[in-house]
């Protein structure tokens, strides 16, 4: 009796869709969206491309080589090395361009299925778990999944299909040759011949083509659902995310982005800004509770650190005047860095100038 289960989806509970850091890791071990059915049908539309198109002089090289056998076949030893040449000589002109119509094939659909080059040892790493044969898992995915019953359908379908054409046009053709073949014309018999497998060949060609695409998006949507994760593992990639190096740098390069973005509204929260007084403008704000010195939220040259100026004079924002400070803030620094600790000392001067400034303006108002 058949376990029904066996139909059921392997990957219950994967609702969520795979993140980029997932399919990055599966491209990098080799595994990506691909048809193998339409990778053999390109190259299979190549070789058959090129043998009609060279098929004239094909005939030609085959008719050549057996008239030679014919003519010496009784007047030479049959392993007369000369034997051997003639055949190759003749052999390899017609191997060699179907064969590097093949390979070239081969490559462009890789390349274009696999949305550029892959190189991995991933796939070809001996592992104890692809020695041991694992019949019921075999037979589960080659007869008792979606999957499995599509390619059978597939295959079926493939022969089914080329099986009538040719009956097809064997039947349209039959007679035509026959006749030829009566009349004593056997070369017009084999041109007829000819042009019937050509034709075969082409209309297998782009029979195969169509189930071969149909194949790519019924095996790219079959990747999607492979690669979906639980609930649980985009947490966990989430949480590995944020200790990774990497992640963390572009979360801070987003950051300082952002903030040097939004200047107005950086510079108007400052606590000061520290100008050249010119050419140069750098602004600083210290949340004690976050941070354990000041950090650069907005800075520029010319234009805007006049710009930051004229806003921190409307916002009543301190603006302190150190030209080698300023200078200095802006070259060793981006937007968003913590004060590097060199210049704690210049800066703890510039906040206790800031602190006078303030009770200054205080006894003012009162």
């Amino acid at each position: 009796m058949i376990d029904l289960q066996w139909f059921a989806a392997e990957d219950e509970g994967k609702t969520e869709e795979a993140s980029e850091q997932k399919l990055s890791k599966a491209r990098k071990e080799g595994r990506v969206a691909k048809s193998q059915e339409l990778n053999g049908t390109v190259v299979f539309l190549f070789v058959v491309a090129v043998l009609i198109l060279l098929a004239p002089w094909f005939y030609k090289k085959i008719c050549e080589m057996m008239i030679f056998y014919f003519n010496n076949v009784t007047a030479q030893k049959i392993d007369d090395a000369r034997f051997y040449y003639i055949f190759l000589r003749n052999l390899l002109p017609i191997v060699l361009p179907l064969s590097l119509a093949g390979i070239l094939a081969g490559v462009i659909i890789n390349l274009v299925q696999n949305r550029g080059f892959i190189f991995t040892t991933k796939t070809i790493e001996p592992k104890f778990s692809k020695i041991v044969p694992k019949f019921g898992e075999y037979f589960k995915k080659t007869l008792f999944s979606m999957m499995g019953l599509f390619n059978i359908a597939k295959s079926l379908l493939k022969v089914a299909i080329i099986v009538a054409v040719a009956v097809l046009l064997i039947r349209l053709d039959l007679a035509k040759t026959l006749g030829f073949l009566k009349a004593g014309g056997i070369d017009l018999a084999l041109r007829s011949v000819s042009g019937m497998v050509a034709q075969l060949l082409v209309v297998s060609a782009v029979i195969l083509i169509v189930i071969g695409v149909f194949d790519y998006v019924m095996q790219r949507r079959e990747f999607k659902e492979q690669m979906k994760m639980t609930k649980q593992e985009v947490k966990e990639e989430f949480k590995e995310s944020e200790g990774d190096p990497e992640v963390k740098g572009r979360l801070e390069s987003a950051q300082k982005e952002m903030l040097s973005q939004n200047m107005p509204k950086a510079v108007r929260e400052s606590d000061v800004v520290i100008t050249n007084p010119t050419h140069y403008a750098v602004s600083l704000q210290w949340k004690q509770e976050q941070q354990d010195a000041p950090m650069i939220t907005a800075k520029g040259t010319d234009n805007t650190a006049q710009t930051m100026k004229k806003i921190a004079a409307e916002n009543n924002v301190p603006i302190i005047e150190n030209r080698p400070l300023a200078r200095g803030l802006y070259a060793d620094t981006e937007v968003g860095d913590i004060i590097p600790t060199s210049y704690l000392r210049a800066i703890a001067a510039v906040y206790a100038q800031v602190g006078f400034m303030n009770k200054e303006r205080n006894k003012k108002s009162t």
